[in-house]
């Protein structure tokens, strides 16, 4: 079985609520305590993340990894 890679882009917020079905507090929380990605300024008023740290660390969650 093959995996194809998904292409490296930047999530935003919605994107990684959805993708860990954590609310904004909660991830901001984790990420002040070292245990989330970071986010990164991409504007003056805008953040994302890395969408391949976001899912290697929810992948490292469902395997038990955290």
């Amino acid at each position: 079985m093959s995996t194809i890679a998904k292409p490296r882009r930047i999530m935003r917020l919605p994107e990684v609520k959805a993708a860990t079905g954590f609310g904004r507090a909660h991830i901001y929380n984790l990420m002040k305590e070292g245990r989330f990605p970071k986010a990164r300024k991409i504007g003056a008023r805008a953040v994302g993340w890395d969408s391949q740290q976001v899912e290697s660390w929810v992948a490292a969650q469902l395997d038990g990894e955290a």
